[in-house]
């Protein structure tokens, strides 16, 4: 069989706050040949994800840090090239934890088939892979959403806040998002149907929320923390749900920010703050695949991709456009062939 020299992200050094270019070390790899049940990937897409930052501190989470010299962590699309296990054949296209490297040994664990008939590839690590199914199962089981609901999303422009406020709207709820600047905002509202989108960069910003939600929020999806949280805590309805998703305000904070000087809000408005991680639900994956799906074909979700071009080399940039605000929905790496 061919040889393979796999192109990888390698993690350099632990950042200290935004990630650079010394954080990562780009490296080449000859892969050995197959074993038995193992099989061979080229990845065509790679999912860059806020939580990335997260995965390289060194210090406890829900999941193992990345560890120095390590492909970085990474889920990717990509297509079966070489197989010796019966069940991932040639030519299957698949989405796993395959790294941001180009080529990818896999067993099958955590490896699943995709249809691209259904959905782009891209799609199938934006909408119908974990920023949707974070946002499907946030809303439908932690916050649980229902009709007449006005529910709150930070991020909105962002891959999981993009498919949450669709989501809230297709359960019937009023949907307010919060992004930065008002080409996002315009964007949230009338690309992604969304009633109404605040400013959070504008000096009226709460005021702004307090004017459209003047009874309060039901629902506010967090995956921000900071600030933001602190303005949903002075804005709740009585018995509303805070879902804590992420804090991208805080990831690349060296000390621990301080909590929300207004958490009283809860006991005052007996309501509830939760945080949830995806992985939790993996056992429940096709269901919100088919409940997504469903919606796309109905027009109610719209998948929004950013295609970051350039290859493994590109990643770098790809991360950094997370923390700038650069992208409109969920960034996804090209790896050309």
């Amino acid at each position: 069989m061919k040889t393979h020299v796999a192109k990888q992200i390698l993690l350099n050094h632990r950042p200290t706050g935004t990630p650079d270019s010394d954080t990562w070390k780009l490296a080449e790899k000859t892969l050995p040949p197959l074993q038995d049940s193992e099989f061979l990937v080229k990845n065509d897409y790679i999912s860059v994800d806020p939580a990335m930052r997260g995965w390289i501190r060194d210090r406890s989470s829900y999941i193992e840090p990345v560890a120095i010299g390590e492909v970085m962590r990474a889920l990717a699309v990509g297509t079966v090239i070489e197989s010796r296990n019966a069940n991932f054949p040639v030519g299957l296209v698949v989405e796993g934890r395959f790294g941001v490297t180009d080529y990818a040994i896999s067993k099958g664990e955590m490896v699943r088939g995709i249809d691209t008939d259904i959905a782009p590839a891209p799609t199938w690590l934006g909408a119908l892979g974990m920023p949707g199914l974070t946002a499907y199962f946030g809303l439908t089981e932690v916050g649980k959403v229902s009709p007449g609901d006005t529910l709150l999303v930070s991020a909105a422009a962002g891959a999981v806040g993009s498919i949450a406020g669709q989501i809230g709207k297709a359960l019937g709820a009023t949907v307010i998002g919060i992004a930065g600047g008002p080409r996002k905002c315009e964007w949230v509202k009338t690309t992604l149907g969304f009633d109404e989108a605040i400013d959070y960069k504008s000096p009226s910003f709460a005021k702004q929320l307090h004017a459209v939600a003047p009874n309060g929020v039901d629902v506010y999806f967090d995956n921000v923390g900071g600030p933001i949280l602190e303005a949903a805590l002075n804005n709740l309805a009585l018995g509303a749900r805070i879902v804590i998703c992420g804090a991208i305000a805080n990831y690349n904070a060296e000390t621990p920010p301080p909590g929300p000087a207004n958490y009283m809000s809860l006991l005052v408005k007996r309501a509830s703050m939760t945080g949830f991680v995806v992985l939790d639900y993996e056992d429940r994956a096709d269901e919100a695949i088919a409940q997504i799906t469903d919606w796309m074909n109905e027009g109610v979700i719209h998948a929004a991709d950013h295609v970051v071009e350039g290859g493994i080399n590109a990643f770098p940039e790809a991360l950094t456009q997370l923390f700038t605000g650069q992208n409109l929905g969920k960034v996804v790496l090209s790896v050309p062939n």
